[in-house]
């Protein structure tokens, strides 16, 4: 795909660089859910450190919440990279 292709694929009402968004919606629904997970983890440390003898059970039913937010993490980090690229491509910075 030509890079004016892309352009007007992702951001088709915005007749120049000069109208996007930074960050981009795209780049802070990302941030926002980084931010979001980084406070479930935060919680969870606390929960377990506080704790210091909490059950077995429980301890593992936290490392597995970890383990899963560890992914999703990834997974937004991932999604945040990419929108960011995205919108360097846009104001053209990068190309496509």
């Amino acid at each position: 795909m030509s890079e004016q292709g892309f352009r007007e694929q992702v951001l088709p009402n915005a007749p120049c660089a000069g109208t996007v968004e930074v960050p981009t919606k795209r780049e802070q629904q990302a941030l926002n859910e980084l931010r979001s997970i980084k406070a479930r983890v935060r919680d969870l440390k606390l929960a377990r450190g506080k704790n210091g003898e909490i059950s077995a059970d429980r301890s593992r039913a936290i490392d597995g919440e970890l383990n899963h937010l560890k992914q999703e993490w990834n997974r937004w980090e991932q999604e945040r990279k990419e929108a960011a690229r995205e919108r360097m491509i846009l104001l053209g910075h990068e190309e496509a």
